[in-house]
């Protein structure tokens, strides 16, 4: 690695953390186990309570994948878009989840959704966003963009520009970005920093394009971490150079 790739970030002052639905569940495992929730949620507060401002976006896998669901067998009489929207729902219901485990650790976390759902979230505005986590309020967004065909991954991206983060976390089981998947293949080669054009190009799938696009078209920098290891995330705040990089 050349000099230029050993730099480090600046410290973060305001993050948006992308976790998946596998953050929810013990490995191999789906649905939601609060010891899981518990582990997620206690990494989110010790960054937060360095004075760092956490801006949170739901995946929710660990439940359902409209993706996945429309290719089972029997799933001829559902629309598409239908499928899309059961997977937004999914991510509200992890979104509760977390926030009573943020607050049951003294947090004041707020729950925002991109779907209109009054009586259990505040709808999600980006200005209110800001302003909940300029008081310190952990913000927990959920229903991806309110839309089918868009991508969770897609949705961090764009939340975390309107947020004004200065990088986007996207949190995995693993180490960070490989050539394939490590546990699938032990020929996988690591990649400790990426531009976004190599990440595009190689078809890396960690992000899809539309949200290396996003970030690459504002110069907002992506780390890659595994969020199973104690400790990584507030390295990762810190500017360290933890995981794997996407950058310009």
């Amino acid at each position: 690695m050349t000099p230029e790739a050993q730099r480090v970030l600046k410290p973060a002052k305001r993050i948006l953390l992308k976790v998946s639905g596998e953050s929810f569940c013990p490995p191999n495992e789906r649905g939601i186990s609060m010891d899981s929730v518990n582990h997620l949620a206690a990494q989110i507060v010790k960054v937060a309570e360095q004075g760092v401002q956490v801006a949170v976006v739901m995946g929710g896998g660990n439940i359902l994948r409209g993706g996945q669901l429309m290719a089972t067998s029997g799933a001829q009489t559902l629309q598409e878009a239908t499928a899309h929207y059961m997977g937004m729902l999914a991510t509200v219901i992890n979104g509760n989840a977390l926030h009573d485990a943020l607050q049951a650790m003294n947090q004041e976390p707020r729950l925002m959704t991109s779907i209109r759902m009054n009586e259990i979230a505040e709808p999600y505005l980006w200005r209110r966003a800001i302003s909940h986590l300029e008081k310190g309020r952990i913000v927990i967004l959920a229903g991806g963009m309110g839309a089918p065909f868009v991508t969770t991954d897609t949705a961090s991206a764009q939340r975390a520009l309107e947020l004004q983060a200065d990088y986007l976390i996207k949190a995995t089981k693993v180490d960070g970005v490989y050539s394939a998947d490590p546990n699938k293949d032990p020929n996988a080669v690591f990649y400790p920093e990426l531009t976004f054009d190599e990440a595009i190009e190689q078809r890396l799938l960690v992000m899809d394009a539309e949200a290396f696009a996003k970030c690459r078209a504002h110069s907002l920098p992506v780390m890659v971490i595994n969020f199973r290891k104690e400790g990584l995330l507030e390295r990762a705040v810190r500017g360290e150079h933890v995981g794997t990089i996407i950058h310009i």
